[in-house]
């Protein structure tokens, strides 16, 4: 029977600048890479497109009180 292997990942370098990834910061070359990423997200630099989501399946009425949906 053969063996499924894992497909070869090789690192394509850091996702912000490209440069070598370094261990300390996987996937990143350094903090500040690693940072920018971070203060990306932070800043909703990653979100997708589309309307926003009612909070907890609820919706409010007209008279601002909540209902279930």
């Amino acid at each position: 029977m053969p063996k499924h292997s894992t497909p070869n990942r090789k690192s394509k370098g850091c996702p912000i600048c490209g440069k070598p990834a370094q261990a300390p910061h996987a996937p990143f070359c350094s903090a500040g890479c690693h940072d920018r990423d971070l203060l990306k997200w932070l800043g909703d630099g990653y979100r997708v497109p589309g309307p926003a989501a009612a909070p907890d399946g609820y919706e409010i009425d007209t008279d601002g009180l909540d209902s279930e949906a």
